[in-house]
């Protein structure tokens, strides 16, 4: 057989060969370093034989697959620890993923003491260099081999295997586990790993099933690669906006409230109005749309004429019972369906579109208690919604038109690099959940994909994301801990307009149906919030900061200057705060440091004699003695255009100085 390696050369054997008896014949550091094999473009294992022609290439820890199998490899480890240190902990499955790996375990919560024992344990293991020996059984035996280890969930899985599937196992010092592999050879290739932490998970995600304890770890090549991983993470834990915007006060979460309903706090609050306002002035003033009002509930009537009754009712707070009820009513999920009736208040000809709605729109969704999560996922929320009704001509620049709107507010607030696009389409395979035919969904989706490849965009597919009513171009990005979120949407219907009998009067006087564009600029106040907080470490921009200014006094003196001050910097639009208490100034200026300010002036004998203030920012430290009219000068540019100052690093400053 001939095997043609990643170079371009080839080796001809007279025999079947193990991938690991190939990379051997290579060269016996290749073999040492093998974690995997790439046959035909297809990641196996080691031990896989090879009897016929093909392309091979043996991947190391340095490719994907080959470090996907170190990983591997080490989540067994991690269980044949636990069932060393707890037997009664009954195995479920543990995966490699993008960070790392998890196992996921029937057994009471561990604690992080367990995790460091469990590490300690699977340092023993790799020390002892179990190999990994690959066997295979048919499904009666392999679920009697299971039966006797007292493995339920094993058995489960076994079961629900194809006829035809090999059932492999891999056994390494005598712990055996249900695998289909790939794995290293030994665990003695395991260099550097490290548990991260546990947390609960539901038997395949399934919140009626089983609660179980999942341990998170990772694997590299190097002590090295995992020390520069681990210091990711701390920086990433100071981000989280989960804990850094409770400890910066822009918003808490109380039990008796409910979860997925979170309290903006004053600075939290200043933010969020400073989007709104930006967001609203930007759209009525510049993009051409009205805005509307409109109610946070109405009868499950309009619901039923807009199709969310029957596609959506699991998602939506229901007030009432059909049953017994005279009127049924159900808060909003969404405002199309309350815009339509703005739209059908009166007659409209084709001259009069596109008619641009905008809604500053508090929402409320029913999302499952296991997903809420800070501000990213929550039960109420406000978004920049919007409905454009135009004519079929007007898709293709209207469209347009959204997407430029929302990559200008991303690129404003400095996010547009973190983003990535997607075109979610309908599932052919469950066509009950939508509306309209497959020459509908192909027409609309075909209209999305043709904007986004006009505007050089790159972007993935994905089936079975759309609305039920049409397909959506939607704006991810991803949190700190790397799930990612739809940011933004914007989607084209063009059946909606049916159900509410819409129509404008053509040249010819005919009743015409429109499209309709759902969209949003932002999408949720809360989400991108929270976003912010991530992306900035709380260190916002000047003109989003809820304390842009604070002016620090030396003795209590200075006081009457500082109010001056304050006075003249507040009428001039600047959130300024002062802090005249009876504190040393070094106390002060690290106080305002840890509350990330954009700007301290300080004001003493000097600074009130000349009538100036001491400037000092996160951007450039000490900025010298200024007037205040030049501060204000400065200042007012800057959240004006809405720049985003780089911080200058210590040991710039200290160059440039």
């Amino acid at each position: 057989m001939k095997i043609t390696l990643k170079d371009g050369s080839f080796r001809e054997y007279a025999q079947a060969m193990r991938v690991y008896d190939i990379a051997a014949d290579i060269s016996g550091g290749l073999a040492r370093a093998a974690c995997a094999g790439e046959v035909d473009g297809s990641v196996v294992d080691l031990r896989t034989v090879i009897d016929g022609d093909c392309s091979l290439n043996i991947l190391t820890v340095s490719d994907a697959g080959g470090l996907q199998a170190l990983r591997h490899t080490c989540s067994h480890v991690l269980a044949q620890a636990v069932k060393r240190l707890f037997p009664d902990a009954k195995v479920t499955i543990g995966p490699s993923i993008e960070e790392g790996f998890y196992y996921d375990f029937d057994h009471a919560p561990f604690s992080r003491e367990d995790l460091d024992n469990l590490e300690k344990e699977m340092k023993k293991i790799i020390k002892e260099g179990h190999k990994l020996e690959r066997f295979t059984l048919g499904r009666e035996d392999a679920i009697h081999y299971m039966e006797e280890r007292q493995e339920p969930y094993k058995v489960e899985l076994i079961r629900d295997l194809p006829k035809d599937a090999e059932i492999s196992f891999y056994d390494q010092g005598g712990f055996v586990d249900l695998c289909a592999g790939p794995h290293l050879m030994s665990t003695k290739g395991i260099k550097a790993f490290k548990l991260i932490s546990s947390s609960m998970a539901y038997w395949r995600g399934d919140s009626d099933k089983a609660q179980l304890q999942r341990i998170y770890g990772t694997a590299f090549a190097t002590k090295d690669e995992l020390d520069a991983y681990l210091a990711h993470l701390a920086d990433i834990k100071k981000r989280d906006h989960n804990r850094l915007g409770r400890e910066m006060e822009l918003f808490t979460t109380v039990d008796v409230i409910g979860q997925g309903l979170p309290l903006l706090m004053p600075r939290g609050t200043k933010m969020v109005m400073k989007l709104q306002r930006w967001i609203e002035d930007l759209e009525d003033r510049e993009w051409g749309y009205v805005r509307t009002k409109t109610p946070l509930m109405a009868k499950s009537d309009l619901y039923k004429i807009s199709g969310h009754w029957d596609h959506y009712k699991e998602g939506m707070f229901v007030l009432g019972d059909e049953e017994t009820d005279k009127e049924v009513f159900a808060l909003r999920p969404m405002t199309c369906p309350f815009q339509y009736y703005c739209y059908k208040n009166g007659q409209h000809s084709y001259r009069d579109l596109p008619i641009r709605y905008g809604e500053t729109s508090t929402l409320f969704r029913n999302e499952d208690s296991g997903e809420m999560h800070g501000l990213t996922r929550v039960r109420q929320f406000t978004i920049s919604e919007g409905h454009l009704v135009i004519r079929p001509d007007q898709a293709e620049e209207e469209l347009g038109n959204c997407l430029k709107l929302a990559n200008y507010v991303l690129g404003t607030l400095g996010l547009l690099e973190d983003v990535t696009y997607r075109l979610s389409k309908w599932d052919p395979n469950n066509r009950e959940k939508y509306l309209g035919d497959e020459a509908y969904w192909e027409k609309t989706q075909d209209a999305l994909r043709q904007i986004l490849t006009e505007n050089s965009l790159p972007f993935t597919e994905a089936e079975g994301e759309a609305a039920f009513y049409g397909p959506k171009i939607d704006i991810q990005a991803k949190n700190v801990y790397g799930k990612e979120d739809t940011m933004i949407t914007i989607q084209l219907d063009c059946a909606i307009a049916e159900n509410f009998d819409m129509y404008y009067i053509d040249q010819n006087g005919d009743k015409i149906r429109p499209y309709i564009i759902h969209r949003t600029s932002l999408g949720c106040y809360e989400r991108t919030l929270a976003w912010l907080i991530e992306k900035y470490g709380g260190k916002f921009p000047t003109w989003l900061c809820p304390e842009q200014v604070r002016i620090l006094t030396i003795s209590e003196k200075f006081d009457a200057y500082a109010e001056t001050v304050r006075k003249e910097l507040a009428a001039n639009g600047i959130d300024v705060t002062v802090d005249n208490r009876s504190e040393k100034i070094g106390y002060k200026i690290r106080e305002a440091r840890m509350a990330k300010l954009p700007y301290m002036l300080v004001v003493g004998a000097s600074e009130q004699e000349q009538g100036l203030v001491s400037v000092r920012s996160r951007f450039a430290g000490d900025e010298g003695q200024k007037s205040v009219a030049e501060f204000i000068e400065q200042i007012c540019k800057e959240i004006r255009t809405k720049e985003i100052r780089r911080e200058v690093p210590e040991e710039e400053r200290k160059q440039e100085k």
